[in-house]
């Protein structure tokens, strides 16, 4: 006489766990939609306003003075590469060092401080920066310059790739190390041939996040760079960046202007799409393999 009430009790709670995991399969494709429709969006009002604009002129050519149709962003262009290796050359060892001696050896107080001084240093406002790199770098040389640029842009990357590095290095199994060792490799060599090989696809990608956080910045640069209308690459003077020819060439009053500063916010976006593709393509066959 019970078998009855307990199958329809079943049933009830069977519709019940049902119902709740629709609700929260609907709750969550909600919930990715909306995160995806504002890049949508985002990219196609870019790509809209600034293709018309992205032509032959706009990357071989300097800018025309203030009033005038035509030139372009060359300078601009190679002065985001510069400054972007610049970073690049004095974010990534750090950073990559900095997470790989968190992970293996920083479970000590010096280690809790530093992931501490990564965590402020991750949230510290740009602009912060590069008023910092001002005091440090500017006032010293009397001058403006790409060197400066470079070391506020670093400086940003260091936190972004020191805690990718570090969360990357400890998801790799530890059988790996201990076969490593057990082989008669030092700890050091370990950590470098095998560990890092192993998270090379997770590095890369923190790598890229930095690169995507820097490639846009435009208050340090205000501060480090200044901007360059004419031809330069030298690292004692200063510079044009893309970021700083947008901000330039959006509050200006003319249209040749704001068209061109919305191609180089799409140049900007391609650039890290370009990246972060060329990255998985040639991390796949590594990561294939460590799977």
């Amino acid at each position: 006489m019970t078998s009855a009430p307990r199958r329809t009790r079943s049933r009830v709670w069977e519709a019940k766990r049902k119902a709740a995991n629709g609700t929260m399969w609907i709750v969550a494709c909600t919930a990715t939609v909306a995160a995806v429709i504002p890049l949508v969006v985002i990219l196609y009002y870019v790509a809209a306003h600034g293709l018309p604009a992205l032509n032959i002129a706009f990357f071989t050519q300097l800018p025309k003075p203030p009033g005038e149709t035509g030139g372009g962003m060359a300078n601009a262009i190679v002065g985001t590469l510069v400054l972007v290796g610049l970073a690049s050359a004095i974010g990534l060892p750090i950073g990559i060092l900095g997470g790989v001696y968190l992970a293996e050896f920083g479970n000590n107080r010096f280690g809790w401080g530093v992931r501490f001084a990564a965590d402020v240093l991750a949230g510290v406002p740009s602009i912060v920066i590069g008023i910092l790199v001002w005091v440090i770098v500017v006032v010293p040389m009397h001058s403006f310059s790409a060197l400066a640029g470079g070391v506020a842009l670093g400086i940003m990357m260091i936190p972004t790739v020191m805690r990718t590095t570090e969360e990357l290095v400890r998801l790799v199994p530890l059988s790996q190390r201990e076969a490593a060792l057990s082989l008669g490799a030092t700890q050091w060599r370990t950590v470098f041939k095998v560990v890092l090989l192993a998270a090379k696809g997770g590095i890369i990608t923190g790598v890229l996040l930095a690169v995507a956080r820097i490639a846009g910045e435009t208050a340090p640069l205000l501060l480090t760079t200044l901007g360059n209308s004419f031809w330069s690459t030298r690292l004692d003077r200063p510079i044009a960046s893309l970021p700083l020819q947008i901000f330039q060439y959006a509050i200006s009053p003319w249209d040749d202007w704001h068209a061109k500063a919305w191609a180089a916010s799409l140049l900007l976006v391609l650039l890290i799409t370009v990246l972060s593709i060329a990255a998985r393509y040639v991390t796949r066959g590594r990561l294939r393999a460590v799977r």
